[in-house]
């Protein structure tokens, strides 16, 4: 696990630092997506949660979700053109999940990539944590508090 200012990312993820969306590649080519713990600090209690629906293509950059808690409503931005494959249902009916378990149950959805070249922007391991901290310390961002990430 790596931890930058008590915000904890598995380190087997694949990450989006500017849109704080995680990335974890699936056996079959697809990426399961979901908000780091940055983007749940950021974003304080889930209240809802729209996925794009299974079978509709998604655009690098554009929301593959759009996210609404007490302190925000917006996209949540995918990094490559494809197709969602699958739709986390239990955040949907539970959005308080990415709150509680955003690596875990809290994932939003699956989505297959046309090509791999979309995902070379994409950071992991100590490339993550100086990326992290850069960003941090630009935003002003303390950190995300409680070690869990809660």
């Amino acid at each position: 696990m790596i931890i930058v200012r008590g915000c904890p990312f598995p380190e087997h993820l694949l990450y989006d630092v500017a849109n704080h969306v995680w990335y974890e590649r699936l056996d079959n080519g697809a990426f399961r997506v979901g908000m780091t713990t940055v983007a749940v600090a950021l974003a304080g209690e889930i209240l809802a949660f729209t996925p794009r629906r299974v079978g509709r293509p998604v655009e690098a950059g554009r929301a593959c979700a759009t996210v609404e808690s007490g302190k925000w409503v917006g996209p949540a931005r995918i990094v490559f053109d494809g197709i969602v494959e699958a739709v986390n249902e239990t955040m949907v009916n539970q959005p308080h999940l990415a709150n509680q378990d955003c690596y875990g149950m809290g994932w939003m959805l699956v989505a297959r990539p046309n090509s791999d070249e979309q995902l070379a922007g994409l950071v992991s391991g100590n490339e993550l944590a100086a990326a992290y901290e850069a960003w941090m310390e630009a935003e002003g961002f303390a950190g995300c508090g409680d070690p869990d990430g809660r």
